[in-house]
């Protein structure tokens, strides 16, 4: 017998970035559905974010003892308890989790439903047993690991990074299949708790979708803590004694080389769950990779059906997913729609050193505008000398006409504040000259970007 539709004035599909929106909805006096498939408080409170940096900060502190008799101070890492740090990772996000929780239970006008919807029609979701409808919904599901199709690897105890937050016992050794932003941050993390690490990674470089340069010093840097092995693709997985083994196929001479590893860490890529939710039957469009298609006002093709976040595929971050809120809230209540503008979205990986980054790389710079690029490295600046960092830096891209910044790039210690001056430059749309017309206190690393923009000059 099929259930009685229950009507909604707005659907949320995803409590992560989409919980702002069931709160905007709210405070309207609107009767909200909030669907969660997955985990309460989505991705990055649950095994995005802010897990992986509870796990990075012991494992900053476990570097910097080490690097400390550079500095002339003799100290060393007695000991480590792994078991402590995952527990206070997960009782914090149990904490956070049950926070939430109780907010939603004495939320007036807000119905949970803590199971994975599918749509049957336009803006109509069967959810358990309850068929639910929304005037308006907004679809914020989010994505999920994505694991390729590596022969024998079904058969392995493989971990994700939703997986690897359970574990309890430090692995002797580990293999990470995949460079990008994931495997490197767990690379950083495991190899400080003393475990021994293997990158294999298909694509020529670490974190491909930074400038070149920056891929290429990450690599070194990482090098000397572990096997980083790029241009090779993971073809067979199986187990073997004490552990995983993991074939590697060379990309370019289709040599094959054995990894062998207690744990084996897909890092891969992530895939979309809007496949989970049948988006098909609300007529919701998705593209090639399964990632949901918005316009630019983040509208889907279905009319009063707004997506944004993970599950559309463009900036997969907390920050701007957030942002994508209040872009989408806005446009679904107002005729006067706002342009989400990806332009200035900033995006940072905790690795040792860190990276930071936000616009255009040079290249793609090259193909759209007349620039202007101006390098600097720490030890250019008092206070990068003082920190010994000899190999950091920062690297800028100007359009030449408007002196407005294209790009901005760092690796190096805090590099994702040093960055934050520049988003906010970018973000007025004001030109270059405003942020040295501010005074910098000397000797401090901010003084680094003042510096790399006082090096302008035409690309090589």
């Amino acid at each position: 017998m099929r259930s009685r539709v229950k009507a909604y004035d707005v659907v949320v599909i995803g409590s992560g970035s989409g919980a702002s929106i069931a709160e905007a909805a709210l405070r309207q006096g609107l009767k909200v559905a909030l669907v969660e498939g997955s985990f309460l408080g989505g991705t990055c409170a649950n095994v995005g974010c802010i897990p992986s940096k509870m796990l990075i900060v012991p494992a900053d502190r476990v570097m910097e003892i080490r690097a400390a008799r550079r500095l002339g101070i003799s100290a060393s890492v007695q000991q480590i308890d792994f078991r402590a740090i995952m527990e206070r990772m997960r009782r914090l996000r149990s904490e956070s989790q049950r926070e939430m929780r109780e907010g939603i239970k004495h939320a007036h006008n807000l119905d949970l439903y803590e199971t994975m919807g599918q749509f049957v029609v336009e803006r109509t979701l069967l959810v358990g047993s309850q068929r639910i409808h929304g005037e308006k919904v907004f679809v914020v599901a989010g994505a999920r690991p994505l694991i390729p199709r590596i022969r024998g690897l079904e058969a392995i105890d493989y971990l994700t990074n939703e997986t690897v937050l359970e574990l309890d016992e430090r692995p002797d050794s580990m293999v990470l299949i995949g460079g990008g932003y994931i495997a490197c941050e767990f690379a950083h993390f495991f190899s400080a708790m003393g475990t021994s690490v293997t990158i294999v990674q298909r694509n020529d470089r670490l974190l491909p979708g930074e400038e070149p340069e920056i891929s290429e010093l990450l690599r070194q840097e990482l090098s000397e803590r572990m096997g980083v092995f790029t241009h090779t693709e993971a073809v067979r997985g199986e187990r073997a004694d004490g552990g995983h083994k993991v074939t590697g196929r060379d990309t370019r001479t289709g040599e094959e080389k054995e990894f062998l590893g207690q744990q084996v860490l897909v890092a891969s890529g992530r895939k979309s769950n809007a496949d989970l939710l049948k988006v098909e039957n609300a007529g919701i469009e998705t593209d090639a990779r399964g990632f949901v298609k918005v316009n630019e006002y983040l509208e889907t093709s279905s009319p009063n059906v707004w997506a944004f976040g993970d599950v559309i595929g463009k900036r997969m971050f907390k920050h701007s997913a957030n942002r994508e809120a209040v872009y989408a809230w806005h446009n679904s209540q107002n005729g006067d729609k706002v342009v989400m503008d990806y332009s200035a979205v900033p995006s940072a990986v905790f690795t040792c050193p860190q990276v930071a980054s936000v616009g255009l790389r040079e290249k793609e710079a090259k193909s759209q505008y007349h620039i202007l690029v101006g390098r600097a490295r720490y030890s250019e600046v008092a206070k990068g000398t003082a920190l010994m960092e000899e190999d950091g830096f920062a690297k800028a891209i100007v359009d030449a006409h408007s002196r407005r910044i294209l790009g901005f790039h760092i690796i190096g210690p805090y590099a994702p504040i040093l960055i934050q001056e520049v988003i906010n430059v970018m973000a007025a749309e004001v030109e270059v000259g405003s942020i040295s017309r501010g005074l910098h206190i000397h000797p401090a690393m901010p003084e680094l970007v003042v510096r790399t923009l006082g090096n302008l000059a035409p690309p090589e």
